[in-house]
């Protein structure tokens, strides 16, 4: 439906659509600033069929507009298992030197110039100090960087138990506790652990911890 012809009726319809009330779209409209007078006009004016689908189109364009911001914003927001995945390589496989030079001597000393972004994903701590070395006419500056990588046990941890490489391992019981019992009893006991086992594993809404 095209803009109403009439600019008081569009802009009437435009703030109704906005969600503001119809007295207060009316007086807006440039009508009547008596608010009893405009509650009473603006009911009116919504009864005709120009005007009420006029609104009704604002609306459902309004609401497509929403949606398509929303689903941007998911999109944009979206965090998939192989982004965590890459996110937790970064730093499960960071190597120390590609943070330092080593020099002919042995010494090391820290090299951010050509840091990438991956290399400084893994970075949780970065130290820049600068102060003076010595003393009078001997002074010089000097400048000390340090930095900290993020815990690589912890995301090697994460990515090996993703891919199933480690298995939790529990003892039961105390050595001869099974070694009087029947074939059945035995059976019947390690059901009951495995019963309790997986209660544990769920908290009271039925999620796994």
């Amino acid at each position: 439906m095209p803009v109403l012809k009439n600019p008081k009726h569009e802009l009437f319809a435009q703030n109704v659509a906005k969600g503001v009330s119809g007295a207060e779209s009316w007086i807006k409209a440039g009508y009547d600033t008596n608010a009893k007078a405009a509650a009473v006009s603006a009911n009116r004016m919504l009864k005709r069929p120009d005007i009420s689908n006029r609104v009704n189109e604002l609306l459902e364009r309004r609401d497509a507009i929403e949606v398509r911001s929303t689903e941007r914003a998911v999109e944009k927001l979206a965090i998939t298992k192989e982004a965590v995945l890459d996110e937790l390589r970064k730093v499960g496989f960071a190597n120390m030197l590609d943070y330092v030079r080593v020099q002919p001597d042995g010494s090391a000393y820290v090299d951010l110039a050509k840091l990438t972004r991956d290399q400084a994903a893994a970075i949780q701590e970065v130290v820049v100090e600068d102060f003076k070395d010595g003393r009078g006419e001997d002074a010089r500056d000097v400048r000390r960087i340090r930095f900290k990588l993020a815990d690589k046990l912890s995301a090697l941890e994460k990515i090996g138990k993703h891919f199933g490489m480690f298995i939790d391992r529990q003892e039961v019981g105390k050595p001869g506790d099974f070694s009087n019992m029947t074939d059945e009893e035995i059976v019947n006991e390690i059901e009951r652990l495995t019963d309790a086992e997986i209660a544990n594993m769920h908290d009271g809404n039925g999620t796994v911890n």
